[in-house]
């Protein structure tokens, strides 16, 4: 499990980038959001810290409620300098994400409408060969409002 004393290196040139591997369980969705809340302090991009801290309990919460994988991986990176991105990797490509409908009473099946609402983008890269892809990201963007 991962360590909050564990300082976070997040690099602040070039294409930074901060990956963890960590339980596939909704529990661990708190400790998650602390580490992209201080990934994103590093870079400081705090602005964007509400809108990431949602997508990863959104996306921790898809990946322990629709795969059987014991093991997650969380991904905070910066495609460009205005842009962040937020990942969750699983070991289950044929599971693909798919936002859902939900009726009133529903307590599930928002979560992807929520990342829809709050992101800029999102989608999901299967990595591995096309005939035999090994898992998957399903990833979220957000923008920089402001010159940053």
């Amino acid at each position: 499990m991962t360590s909050l004393n564990t300082p976070v290196h997040a690099a602040r040139v070039g294409r930074p980038a901060y990956s963890q591997t960590i339980p596939c369980q909704p529990s661990t969705a708190e400790t998650c959001r602390k580490l992209v809340q201080r990934v994103l302090g590093a870079w400081c991009l705090d602005e964007l810290a509400d809108g990431a801290v949602l997508i990863v309990t959104e996306l921790i919460a898809n990946a322990s409620k629709h795969t059987s994988c014991h093991d997650i991986r969380l991904t905070v990176g910066r495609p460009s300098a205005s842009r962040v991105r937020v990942g969750v990797v699983d070991w289950e490509p044929e599971r693909l994400p798919a936002a859902g409908h939900a009726d009133h009473g529903d307590e599930s099946g928002r979560g992807l409408l929520l990342i829809d609402a709050v992101s800029d983008c999102w989608g999901y890269d299967l990595y591995g060969s096309d005939r035999c892809p090994w898992g998957k990201e399903v990833w979220a963007e957000l923008q920089l409002t402001s010159d940053g």
